[in-house]
This record gives structure tokens, sequence and C-alpha cells, in this order.
């Protein structure tokens, strides 16, 4: 074999084509690789290209549509008169705007970091060995299987006034009556308690996904090494868990502030409007009050609150990634 064969069997490999080999005429093997990978993007473009299109629609008009009405004074039939950021100041400038902001940021940070707490504790518990395993799990997945309007009527039946069951045991108890949706205070507790008994099925199953994939040997190697059931907790566990524990907390903060249902099923947004979230003083501003234009700048706020967290909780995902 000469010396050109064999500098071009080492650079490419016995079996890789030779540009000599090719028909005369023909175009050269990389050009036509490039053609070839052109030609199926551009295919590819064009059978996606209606679907885009129809999202980018149906996603875009709503949110287009809801910006002009937030610059407007608009009504449930018409834009009304053009107002600039008339509804933003007066959003900003509202009290029960920034009361509506703390109870919603309490809401959710209790949402988030209990559930996941809790449903932490038992995935870990459930790694271990349980009797009647399958049964408890799936009791501990009703809480989310049950539809919220099911779930709200129970917990109301239970703690509403004072002839429901709780209060008139507390009562039997020597205790006074909590007046768990009555009193302001009370109602918040209520409110964020009944967030994380419907919430940690969720972050229970994300946690146990993410547990399952942790290798075992780690935790057999830090116990040679003499370490703690907490050191293997702070050291193994949470660190090769931390993705998911973060994509939880995007989405649970995501369901928290969003939740309508929960909130307004069980207090209405009172007492003394004392459980209102931003969701539903967004709901109460538009349906009830009217004023369409200052209830689509709220929900707007909220909407680049939103944004600017989830940004920066996706920004420590890639650093756990790339860690």
């Amino acid at each position: 074999m000469s010396a050109p064969e064999i500098s071009r069997t080492a650079t490419h490999g016995a079996n890789a084509p030779d540009e000599s080999d090719r028909a005369p005429g023909a175009a050269p093997i990389g050009r036509r690789h490039s053609r070839r990978g052109r030609s199926r993007a551009l295919t590819l473009l064009v059978l996606v290209a209606p679907s885009v299109l129809l999202l980018a629609v149906i996603n875009g008009y709503p949110v287009v549509y809801g910006l002009v009405q937030s610059t407007h004074d608009s009504t449930l039939i018409s834009s009304g008169a053009w107002t600039g950021l008339a509804n933003y100041t007066h959003v900003f400038t509202d009290p029960s705007f920034w009361s509506a902001t703390l109870f919603t940021l309490i809401f959710t940070v209790v949402g988030v970091f209990g559930s996941w707490a809790v449903g932490l504790g038992l995935a870990l518990l459930l790694r271990t060995s349980v009797p009647g395993a399958t049964a408890f799990k799936v009791l501990l997945m009703l809480p989310w299987v049950v539809p919220v309007v099911v779930s709200t009527t129970a917990w109301n039946w239970l703690i509403a006034t004072s002839e429901s069951p709780i209060p008139k045991l507390i009562h039997a108890l020597g205790f006074a009556d909590p007046m768990f949706l009555s009193d302001p205070t009370t109602a918040k507790v209520t409110v964020c308690l009944f967030k994380v008994w419907a919430s940690f099925p969720f972050m229970m199953v994300m946690m146990s996904s993410a547990l399952a994939a942790v290798d075992h040997a780690l935790y057999e190697a830090s116990s040679l090494d003499g370490a703690g059931r907490w050191q293997q907790l702070t050291r193994i566990t949470l660190p090769n868990i931390g993705r998911s524990t973060y994509i939880s907390w995007i989405l649970m903060m995501i369901f928290c502030v969003n939740d309508f249902p929960s909130i307004y099923l069980l207090t209405g947004g009172g007492p003394a409007n004392s459980t209102t979230t931003l969701i539903v003083l967004a709901y109460r501003t538009v349906f009830q009050n009217f004023q369409v234009g200052t209830g689509v700048a709220i929900a707007f706020v909220l909407t680049a609150a939103l944004v600017l967290v989830s940004v920066v909780l996706y920004r420590q995902i890639r650093k756990v990634e790339t860690a």
C-alpha cells in the first residue's frame, strides 16, 4: 500500500468513500450531505409551520388583546377609551393590590416549601420497608386525585361553622371555638394548610422519581465512611435531586399563584379580604366590579412576576446541570 493510500485510510477509515471513486460530474460528498440536510430541514419546517402558526394565533391573540384591554378603560363588551398606563398606576397605588400581593407571597411560599417538605419526607419514608406500602401510596395520592370542588366541600363540612365536626370536638375538649374560616388569621392558616394538604402528593411523586435515580452505592460508601443520615441527606440526597427539586418548585409556584378555586371555594377571599390573592383580586375586579382594564393589568403584573421568578429558578437548574 502506497503512502497516500495509508494516509487516506488512517484519516477516513479503510471503508471511507474516496473522492476519486465518485462518478464524473457528480457533486462532492460533503456538498451532497449539505444539500440533503437543508432539504430535510425545509421539509420539516413546512410540515411544522401550520401547527406553530395555529398555536401562535390561539395563544398570542388573547395575550395581545389582553394587553390592549389593560391600556384602555375596557368593559366586558368593548375596549373603551385609551388610558395608557393609568390602569397600571392605579394598580400599584391601590392598597388592596399590595394586601393581595402579600398574601399571595405567603400562600405561595407555604404551598411550595410546605408541600415539598412533606412530599420529600414521605418519599424518603416510602423507600423503606413500610407495611401495606401499596395501599399507603394510594391513600396518599387521594388529596391530589380528588377534584378540588369535592375536597373544599369536605373541608367546609369539617371546619366551616361551630357545628362542624372538628370545632365541636375542640369545644368538647374544653377549648374555645377556633373559627377556622371566620377569623382572618386562622382563615389564612387554614387556606395555607389546605394547599399543602392538596399539593404534597405531587411533590411526593416528583421526589420519589428523583430519589429512584440516585445511585444506592453512594449511600453504602458514605456509610462505610461513617456518614450519618443527616449527612447523607444534605451531602448526597439533596444535591443529586437538585434538578428535580427546582423543576417541582417552578411548577408548584405556578400552581399556587394561579390557584383560584381552592381559595374562592373555601373562603371567597374573606373574611375582610384577608385571604384574597392576586388571582382572586383580578377576578373580582373584572367580573364583580366590571373594571376590566384594571383587572387585566393585575393579571399582567402577576404574569411578569411569575416569569421573572421562573427564570431565576431555571438558571439554578442550569447551574445544577453544569455542576
